[in-house]
């Protein structure tokens, strides 16, 4: 609401909702064979208000299989995001299926799930031939990248075109009950670093953790494009199925626009 002589404000571009179907092949490669299919996930997603595929091929392929890719593809319009480690495997593997794009993630054998951002400050000399390669396959590169100006100066001076901010801290502060002074000072950081990122020109989208509970605040940051979200939105499928997961995170990103 306005008051007199104050600016009226405009109203943000739609945030754009990419869903991660990784944990449905997890649940897949528990007991092997074909179901359930991730193939059959990105297709419900298409069809009820998702803008994008995301698939992490892990070095162990816990979930995501290489042919799955393929399959992805083939079965829907939507623009895949291949998550992928700062490797020749996998920098060979996004040459060979040209996906719409390629998010470069840090990854260790071990962890469960993504634990941190990207070092892209102190990894430069390594990823920058992949970017370049990615670049020039015509694959549109991001970095997940903790929300750090140091991170934000490399992704510019890697020329990624994206940068995806990691919100897992702002996640953790929000379960914390005590936690209220924490996630101010966690949103504030995301905040900030996507304005920094949309002022040097690269799109900022953000992701880890984020629920239906913790959404809103981040989907209400002006700058943000794009909020990708997996395996809670996996998690209440089984209970509510995911066409209903999937439409109501698209219905509460939307009201905090």
């Amino acid at each position: 609401m306005t008051t007199a002589g104050s600016p009226r404000r405009l109203s943000p571009a739609r945030l754009r909702l990419g869903v991660n179907i990784d944990h449905v092949a997890t649940i897949r490669n528990a007991r092997g064979g074909a179901h359930p299919d991730p193939v059959r996930a990105a297709q419900i997603v298409a069809a009820c208000g998702g803008d994008g595929i995301t698939a992490h091929l892990r070095e162990d392929r816990r979930h995501i299989r290489d042919e799955d890719l393929a399959r992805i593809q083939a079965a829907t319009k939507l623009p895949l995001n291949l998550e992928m480690a700062a490797t020749e495997e996998m920098l060979a593997i996004a040459l060979r299926h040209r996906p719409h794009a390629a998010c470069i993630v840090p990854e260790r054998r071990e962890e469960r799930t993504t634990e941190g951002g990207l070092d892209a400050a102190g990894q430069h000399n390594r990823l920058a031939p992949i970017v370049a390669r990615l670049t020039d396959a015509g694959i549109r590169v991001s970095l997940f990248i903790a929300p750090e100006p140091r991170q934000i100066e490399a992704a510019m001076m890697l020329r990624a075109p994206v940068v995806e901010l990691h919100t897992g801290e702002y996640a953790h502060a929000c379960q914390d009950a005590g936690g209220g002074e924490q996630v101010a000072v966690e949103l504030r950081r995301i905040a900030d670093m996507a304005a920094l990122a949309a002022k040097e020109g690269i799109e900022p989208h953000a992701g880890h953790g984020l629920t239906y509970d913790n959404v809103q605040p981040i989907a209400a940051i002006p700058q943000l494009a794009e909020l990708n979200i997996g395996h809670y939105l996996i998690g209440e499928a089984i209970f509510t199925g995911l066409e209903h997961a999937v439409r109501h995170m698209r219905e509460l990103m939307d009201d905090a626009r």
